[in-house]
């Protein structure tokens, strides 16, 4: 989940490389714009990927270990820019990305430009209007794995914008990860799927940190606690497709695991938490918003109606 996450959530895999198809077959010729720890990780894949791959950052003495490689360090975004048919540019936000494009934009014209920095929905659109009102092709997208697992089969990365440019440059950007997931023509969309999931991602680490201080609070060691959360991990897919469903059709059963007996459990998770001392911010947000729940009357529901409460305040 770029730079945010990069090092908890594969933190001790070790993720080896995939085999490259380095064929004489015509390769796409790739610019990559910003060598941060992630645009080292773009550019590396593009290399393995056989795709002629020329650099370029604004600060200087990045990339040497590129150009060992075999990629072209260029002096200006501009003459980067100039010797691909696909830019791509991942810097740390918008602002940056417009300060990069700015410099560049006489030369974009003409080229597919996939902007893989991160940032909200309104900010991809406010890019992908500047790149329309220039004449530019533009794909948003995020980077859903940390820099290690970029180029790996694994590696999930969002594009939205035009079809047409995303069929075009398909290929080339299946270097950068196996499971590419175009979302539609809608600029915004790989940000909220990016935010989404993140929202998911940060939401359960919290949940993971206080799980293993309310026992540490006992006495409990964290890596003797450790073993027994998969249990909980492991129910989570099921449990994601069947709250899904439900939420779309706006359906909420609860025979089996009514809210007001969750509820009561979450309440207990607070009191006990407040009675060692510990931080419970975020679980006196989750018991406010099944109270909350419980008061729009959904006692007898499942989990999924706090979504009412979460969208109704």
């Amino acid at each position: 989940m770029r730079n945010d996450v990069e090092n908890t959530a594969v933190a001790n895999t070790a993720v080896t490389n995939t085999a490259v198809d380095n064929s004489p077959a015509e390769k796409t010729s790739v610019a990559v714009l910003g060598l941060g720890a992630m645009g080292k990780a773009l550019a590396t894949a593009f290399l393995r990927g056989g795709h002629p791959t020329t650099i370029w950052n604004r600060s200087p003495g990045k990339g040497d270990e590129l150009v060992a490689q075999g990629a072209v360090r260029a002096g200006t975004a501009a003459e980067a820019v100039r010797a691909a048919e696909l830019v791509v540019v991942c810097v740390v936000d918008h602002g940056a990305v417009q300060a990069v494009l700015d410099a560049a934009a006489d030369d974009l014209p003409g080229r597919v430009l996939v902007n893989l920095t991160s940032d909200t929905p309104e900010r991809s659109r406010a890019t992908a209007a500047w790149a329309e009102e220039r004449g530019i092709d533009h794909l948003d997208g995020a980077i859903m794995v940390p820099v290690t697992a970029v180029g790996q089969p694994e590696a999930l990365v969002f594009y939205s914008g035009p079809r047409a440019a995303y069929d075009t440059y398909e290929t080339a950007l299946r270097a950068l990860g196996g499971r590419p997931a175009y979302l539609g023509e809608d600029h915004g969309l790989a940000a909220v799927y990016d935010l989404a999931l993140l929202d998911y991602f940060y939401a359960g680490m919290s949940g993971l940190v206080h799980a293993f201080a309310l026992a540490g609070a006992e006495g409990v060691r964290a890596t003797d606690l450790a073993p027994y959360l998969g249990t909980i991990t492991g129910i989570m897919p099921p449990i994601t497709a069947y709250t899904a469903e439900h939420i779309d059709a706006g359906s909420y059963p609860g025979e089996d695991a009514p809210l007001a007996m969750m509820a009561a459990g979450a309440g207990h998770v607070l009191e006990a938490a407040e009675q060692r001392g510990l931080d419970v911010g975020v679980l006196r947000a989750v018991k406010d918003i099944t109270d909350r729940a419980l008061a729009r009357g959904h006692a007898a529901d499942g989990w999924a109606s706090t979504v009412e409460a979460v969208r109704g305040g």
